[in-house]
């Protein structure tokens, strides 16, 4: 029964050419519309760690106290960063299942290549905790040992696509690599990780994608490599002069996250930041009631607004504008359908059902629907291609389109086309068989 009704329906959409493609068209440029900007919030709205977002915990402590008229961080007035002196104190601790302190920082690389002139690489001092923790592919290799955090070792862990350009692609563990004029033994390459916004550090331009090398964190520190990202200093927190002063300063530039496999282990966290905060008062650091805070990745996304409220207002407008298309798709088919009051009425007198009306031209629909939404594929793909020639090469990233896209797209374009299809199959069915008839 369904390739008759199909039958009738490409009969029916052959028969006027110019409506058919108006209806078309309009849907087409509405799925086009709604989609280009529905794949770029997708992609900034996305879990970049669904397996282990409810296991990983960026942590926040106030180590500037209440500053009269003056908001930092968060809506709680906690910083998104922590100190040197918290660092050290907190990785000392290891009260988490796995944890790491981390900052963004970078080289100047040397190949051994002659054909390849040097150039830049941005880095990321961390512990060894840092890749089993964020689940972190290797294509070669693995990652450096606790034994290497402890002894401050020479080892890097480099990206695939930076140890294709210096190492052709091949296996290059136990090669040493060029930093800043200092040699690094290679002692894993990763596979390809590409998380969608870097969640670990979003302080640091969110869709920059992973560094391309690693170096444990107490190197790095002995080898006074600079802060990349971002660096806040203010009012008492003011350093002395030198790497010294800045390592025993209270500026907020390091990130710092926890593993902490279930909801007890968290608690008991939340307990062991409390009671440091306190012991820090004690100490004499600290003028004022502890106040710290966990939160796991999704909860971070949200309170570091990694989708902005533009974002937001512009995936509301194109599906606005999609309602708009709908609403003259509608049109066309209420005038197509109403253009074939005869035919239904002769249908309907030679026995048709109005059930039969109804599958009829909702197949009708339906089709249009399908072919709208092939055209609205093809629309998308130019609109994020116009996006990659506008946007920074970082913010590319948000515009690839999945399979599951696809999907998406040629699905709401069916369901929105047969949605605005019922109205004009409800008047078909209310065609009088005896006037069309009697017109005839």
């Amino acid at each position: 029964m369904f390739t008759y009704y199909l039958t009738l329906a490409l009969r029916s959409l052959r028969r006027n050419v110019v409506l058919t493609v108006l209806m078309i068209a309009a849907i087409g440029v509405g799925i086009g519309a709604s989609m280009t900007t529905l794949t770029v919030f997708r992609a900034m709205a996305g879990d970049p760690i669904p397996r282990k977002s409810r296991q990983l915990f960026a942590v926040q402590i106030d180590n500037w106290g209440p500053k009269k008229g003056v908001v930092i961080g968060d809506e709680d007035n906690l910083q998104q960063q922590i100190s040197y002196p918290d660092a050290v104190g907190l990785m000392t601790a290891h009260a988490a299942r796995r944890q790491s302190a981390m900052y963004r920082t970078g080289f100047a690389l040397t190949p051994a290549n002659p054909d390849l002139r040097p150039f830049q690489v941005t880095a990321r001092a961390a512990f060894a905790d840092f890749f089993a923790m964020f689940e972190v592919p290797f294509r070669y290799g693995a990652a450096w040992s606790q034994a290497d955090d402890t002894g401050h070792a020479d080892v890097v862990v480099i990206g695939r696509e930076l140890n294709d350009k210096v190492f052709g692609g091949a296996n290059s563990v136990g090669r040493t690599l060029d930093l800043d004029g200092h040699g690094y033994r290679v002692v894993g390459v990763l596979d390809h990780w590409e998380p969608i916004p870097n969640f670990y550090d979003l302080n640091n331009n969110k869709y920059a994608g992973a560094e391309e090398v690693f170096i444990p964190f107490t190197r790095a520190i002995d080898q006074q490599l600079a802060s990349w990202g971002n660096n806040n200093c203010g009012g008492d927190s003011l350093p002395a002069a030198g790497w010294d002063g800045r390592l025993h300063s209270e500026c907020i530039w390091l990130q710092f996250w926890a593993e902490l496999p279930g909801a007890a282990e968290a608690d008991r966290y939340r307990t062991f930041l409390n009671n440091y905060a306190a012991e820090q008062r004690r100490l004499g650091r600290f003028q004022w009631p502890p106040h710290t805070r966990i939160r796991d990745v999704r909860e971070w996304l949200v309170d570091q607004h990694a989708v902005t409220a533009e974002v937001r207002i512009l995936v509301l407008v194109s599906f606005s504008f999609l309602l708009v298309c709908l609403l003259n798709a509608m049109g066309l088919m209420l005038a197509k359908i109403m253009g074939r009051a005869g035919d239904i009425g002769v249908r309907r007198a030679l026995g048709a059902s109005r059930r039969a009306i109804v599958a009829q031209c909702l197949t009708e629909a339906a089709m249009v629907g399908l072919a709208g939404g092939l055209l609205g594929l093809g629309l998308t793909v130019l609109g994020l291609l116009g996006l990659r020639a506008l946007l920074s090469e970082d913010v590319n990233r948000l515009t690839h389109f999945s399979p599951s896209d696809v999907a998406i797209a040629v699905a709401l374009s069916v369901a929105a086309t047969t949605l605005a299809g019922l109205y004009p199959t409800w008047r078909a069915t209310q065609v009088q068989p005896a006037w069309q008839l009697k017109a005839q």
